[in-house]
Formats: structure tokens, C-alpha cells, sequence
């Protein structure tokens, strides 16, 4: 069976954001049982399944096929569940009414959680039967060195103890109830990711930045992007890891956090829910007092910290990229 991927989300702008990180790590894991094609200059007439590891409801992106069984990887519904913070506009609406006919032809659906496969279900109308939730993995970063955190500590000016956060800035990632929650719990907030250094040159008018406005910053120390071989150090130098998200399809951050022996506060979301229970400490999304008090209790409770490292550190060892890959094969041979 000849299988094709597409690959063009490691080139565009998918390509420091999650669907890139997916596409990068799944083409890794499963090999020489794939081609990594880009859909849009191959010739995909000549494979028998492709797979497309990507979705936007409000844009066509589905290659029109009729031979090649299509799979779908939908990693989440969020603009569909939150309207009126991501307009999709009159273009948008009539793409998303070719997009749900589209996808009557898809052979299967991928997608991240049994969180987000109930989404799917729901808003794009596909059976049940033709979703397979696969759960992701944290990346494979490089070890940490001897004497790395001395030299990290300096590059970045870090201060001895600190929240971390790393990811995207949109709306369900609840930046301004975690920004407050940090300083309620007297703990400097520090934030990695490539958007979160640029704010201030961003349209805040944009109804998916809006949340943004008003943000007091002090006390919080924006990086940027950090490159992968200082990420590692930043996690594990972390007094607890922050991810108070309204909403996620996955959550893979609060994964690489246990991995990195970090305790974690998150938001009591589905999936995070799901992907992270018995492994961190789960707080009200929409109460900025409640995650101050979890971030506050992790800090100061040694029991329930070093509960939350342990369990975490078992539960991070379960997730990795040759099951997701072992399981993405037999949605293949599935169609």
C-alpha cells in the first residue's frame, strides 16, 4: 500500500505552530512506511491513501481526489465552538458549507482526544465510526548538559523561581487570567512561544487579540522563541508549569512539562481532563483566584509537589510517538 503525507505544513507558516509540530514528528515516527509529499506539486493519483494532517473549517484545503483513499487529521473544532471570537466571515461560512460536503468523502477522520472526536461528531456532522482519536507525544528534545542551567539562567535573565508557559496567544489559552494568577501568587511569570514577545505590535482590535488589551506585564518575562536546545533547560528549572486554557484539542505542553519533572496547573478542560488526569492539578479556567491558589499550593505544599512530580514523570512515559505512530497505521489499513 502506498501512502502519502502531506508535508508542506514544516514549510509554511504551520510550521513553529502545533500542526507543524505534528506533521514533523508523526513523518519521523512512521518512516519509510510513508512518503512526505507536498499535496499541492505531487501527483497523488498514484498512492492508495493520503493523508492530510491538517483542517480549517473556514478555508479549502481538502485536495479534490477520487482515487486515493483520504484521511483527515482534524486537531480540534475551536473556531466552531467560539463564533465570536473567530469570525470566519461570509467567505468563511460558505467555505465551511463546502468543507462539511467534502468531508462526506473522507475515509477516516483523525483527531487528538475522544474530547475533540465529540466535537467533530457534533459541528461537522461526521459519524462516529469514521473518527479515531490519537493521542500525540511531547517532543524529542536534546538532553540537558552539565552546567546548561547557569548558562541559560544568564542568557535569559531567569529568576530563581518562576512559572512557565509556552505555546500560542489566542483567545482559549487564557493569557490574562494567568498573568493575573501569578502575580496573586507572588511568582514571576515566565512565557515562551514566538507571538508572546510581539504583542504590543499586534492588531488588538482583531477580535482573536482582543483579550490581549490591557494586559499588565510587569512581572512577567516574554521570551520569544527559545530554540529547541534551550527549551529542555527552561522547562526543568520551572517551579510549576502554568496552562490555564479555556479549551484545547490536546494540550501537548502540559505532557512535556511531566516529562521534564514539573509540576503542573492546568485548566479543568475535556481534554486536558483526559490526556492529563492523576498527573496535575486542575483549576477553574474562568476563576482567576482559583488558579492563583492551585499555582500558590503547588508552590508551597511539598507533599502535593513532589505527588504531582512523581505521577507525572509515570504518566509522560505513556505517550510516544511510535504508539501514535503504530495507531495512525492501523487507521490506514483501516480505510
Amino acid at each position: 500500500m502506498k501512502i502519502a503525507i502531506d508535508s508542506s505544513p514544516l514549510t509554511s507558516g504551520h510550521k513553529i505552530r502545533g500542526v507543524g509540530f505534528y506533521t514533523r514528528n508523526l513523518i519521523a515516527a512512521l518512516g519509510d512506511n510513508v512518503e512526505a509529499v507536498d499535496f499541492s506539486k505531487a501527483n497523488l493519483s498514484k498512492y492508495d491513501v493520503i493523508h492530510l494532517p491538517y483542517f480549517n473549517p473556514f478555508f479549502i484545503d481538502i485536495p479534490f481526489v477520487t482515487k486515493p483513499k483520504l484521511v483527515v487529521t482534524i486537531h480540534d473544532t475551536i473556531p466552531l465552538i467560539y463564533p465570536d471570537i473567530y469570525k470566519p466571515g461570509i467567505k468563511g461560512r460558505i467555505r465551511f458549507f463546502i468543507n462539511k460536503l467534502i468531508l462526506k468523502r473522507v475515509s477516516a477522520v483523525i483527531t487528538l482526544t475522544e474530547t475533540s472526536k465529540k466535537d467533530i461528531v457534533r459541528l461537522l456532522g461526521i459519524p462516529a465510526k469514521k473518527v479515531f482519536p490519537i493521542f500525540l507525544a511531547p517532543a524529542v528534545r536534546p538532553k540537558i548538559v552539565n552546567n546548561e542551567k547557569d548558562r541559560i539562567r544568564r542568557k535569559y535573565n531567569l529568576p530563581e523561581k518562576y512559572a512557565f508557559y509556552v505555546g500560542d496567544i489566542n483567545y482559549v489559552k487564557n493569557i490574562p487570567r494567568m498573568v493575573e494568577a501569578c502575580k496573586k501568587a507572588k511568582i514571576v511569570l515566565v512565557m515562551s512561544g514566538k507571538q508572546v514577545k510581539d504583542i504590543e505590535n499586534q492588531d488588538l482590535n482583531h477580535p482573536e487579540l482582543a483579550h490581549l488589551k490591557g494586559i499588565n506585564w510587569s512581572g512577567v518575562i516574554r521570551l520569544g522563541y527559545a530554540p529547541d536546545e534551550d527549551v529542555p533547560v527552561i522547562f526543568s528549572m520551572a517551579s510549576v508549569f502554568v496552562h490555564p486554557a479555556l479549551y484545547e484539542g490536546f494540550g501537548i505542553t502540559i505532557i512535556e512539562a511531566m516529562s521534564y519533572g514539573v509540576p503542573v496547573v492546568a485548566g479543568k478542560a475535556q481534554a486536558l481532563v483526559e490526556i492529563g488526569q492523576g498527573g496535575c492539578l486542575f483549576a477553574n479556567p474562568k476563576s482567576t483566584n482559583d488558579i492563583s491558589e492551585k499555582i500558590s499550593e503547588v508552590l508551597t505544599n511539598k507533599t502535593l509537589r513532589n505527588q504531582l512530580i512523581e505521577s507525572g514523570k509515570v504518566l509522560a512515559k505513556s505517550y510516544s510517538w511510535e504508539k501514535t505512530a503504530k495507531e495512525t497505521l492501523e487507521v490506514y489499513r483501516h480505510v
